[in-house]
């Protein structure tokens, strides 16, 4: 069977059907940048501008979240010595959330963010292939905290609700990391008791995320 690329006009067809059934609208790099200027303290400057965290609540194609991402691997290369920067960048994927709705979106979002994570390092000489621990921690990272379901209602598309993890760095413990899951659902002001049996997992090194295994288990 032959697969064919979409005609312009077909592509605009799709394009009004999303827009009128999801409100699927894009914004420009040149508009990203400006309001990611508005918080460059956060991003790039603050004490703790690693682990500042970010959601995004309509990821799309990921266009806000690798911009974010972008400033952050920048400014660890800035700020940090050389031996720091793989631990770093991923402390720094991990503060990055999404959600999004549309499958495709929701795919073209993650392999952004991995695609600039493997270039940061690609780009130092940094060994980043699909068998290092650094590749497997940064696709683990991407995959739990970039998540597809409805961010109104605040459920994947199997009705399920959207969970995502804090990662807390521990104390006298460089380089070492704990995982707390959480709802979305619980952030919110009406949200009431949260009844949620979450996963309880240890701490593990955070090149060694995927791994991490339940603390009870």
């Amino acid at each position: 069977m032959t697969v064919t690329e979409p005609t312009l006009e077909e592509q605009a067809v799709r394009s009004r059907h999303r827009v009128k059934t999801y409100g699927e609208v894009f914004t420009p790099r040149h508009m990203v940048d400006q309001m990611l200027d508005l918080v460059g303290d956060d991003l790039e400057t603050s004490p703790d501008f690693v682990d500042r965290t970010f959601l995004e609540p309509a990821a799309g194609h990921g266009n806000f979240l690798v911009a974010i991402l972008r400033r952050k691997l920048l400014a660890i290369e800035k700020r940090y010595p050389a031996e720091a920067w793989a631990a770093e960048s991923l402390f720094a994927l991990a503060s990055i959330y999404g959600i999004e709705l549309l499958e495709d979106n929701h795919q073209d979002a993650k392999a952004v963010m991995l695609a600039e994570f493997h270039g940061f390092h690609q780009a130092h000489g940094t060994p980043c292939g699909p068998d290092t621990d650094l590749h497997r921690a940064a696709t683990f990272l991407i995959e739990t905290n970039i998540v597809r379901g409805d961010t109104l209602t605040g459920k994947t598309p199997t009705g399920d609700d959207i969970q995502f993890s804090w990662w807390h760095r521990i104390d006298g413990k460089p380089g070492e990391v704990r995982r707390d899951p959480f709802t979305l659902a619980s952030l919110r002001d009406d949200a009431g008791f949260d009844f949620t049996a979450y996963d309880s997992y240890g701490e593990c090194r955070i090149e060694k995320v995927h791994e991490q295994e339940k603390a009870d288990a």
